[in-house]
C-alpha cells in the first residue's frame, strides 16, 4: 500500500505514461471536457483542490520543461494570485499564449487532470523534459 506521495490510482497511472516532450494538463473546474483524451477528475469542491496543489505534489516526481498558461490569466487574476503562480513555477520556462491557441495543444496532451479550482485561467499544460 503507498503511504506517501500521489495516493489516486487513476492519477499515479496517468503519470507514470507521461514520457520525454509529452504533455499533462491541469485544468480548473470549468475547463471543456476533451472525449479524445483521458480526464482524472479528482475535483471535489470549490477550490479543493486547487491546480497548484496538484502542481506541488507532481512536481516532486515530475521532470517539467516548460509550462503553458493562457495571456489571459494576467488580466482576469490579482497580483497576489500571479506571483503565487510564478512562484510554484520558478526555475520552469513559463509559455504565455491566447486561451484560444493554448486550447489547440489540449488534444496532443497524454491526459488532463481536473481540479476543483475556481482561478480564472489558471490551465496549464505541462510539458516533460
Amino acid at each position: 500500500m503507498l503511504k506517501t506521495g500521489i495516493l489516486n490510482p487513476d492519477l499515479n497511472s496517468l503519470l507514470s505514461r507521461v514520457r520525454h516532450t509529452n504533455t499533462l494538463v491541469i485544468s480548473d473546474r470549468g475547463f471543456p471536457f476533451w472525449p479524445e483524451i483521458e480526464t482524472v477528475d479528482i475535483s471535489l469542491v470549490d477550490d479543493l483542490p486547487r491546480v497548484l496543489e496538484v502542481l506541488r505534489a507532481i512536481r516532486l516526481n515530475f521532470n517539467i520543461g516548460r509550462v503553458f498558461m493562457a495571456d489571459e490569466f494576467h488580466a482576469n487574476n490579482s497580483a497576489e494570485t500571479r506571483t503565487e503562480f510564478e512562484s510554484a513555477l520558478t526555475g520552469i520556462p513559463l509559455v504565455f499564449e491566447r486561451h484560444t491557441e493554448f486550447k489547440k495543444r489540449v488534444p496532443a496532451a497524454i491526459g488532463l487532470i481536473r481540479t476543483g479550482d475556481t482561478t480564472q485561467y489558471a490551465n496549464m499544460i505541462l510539458e516533460s523534459a
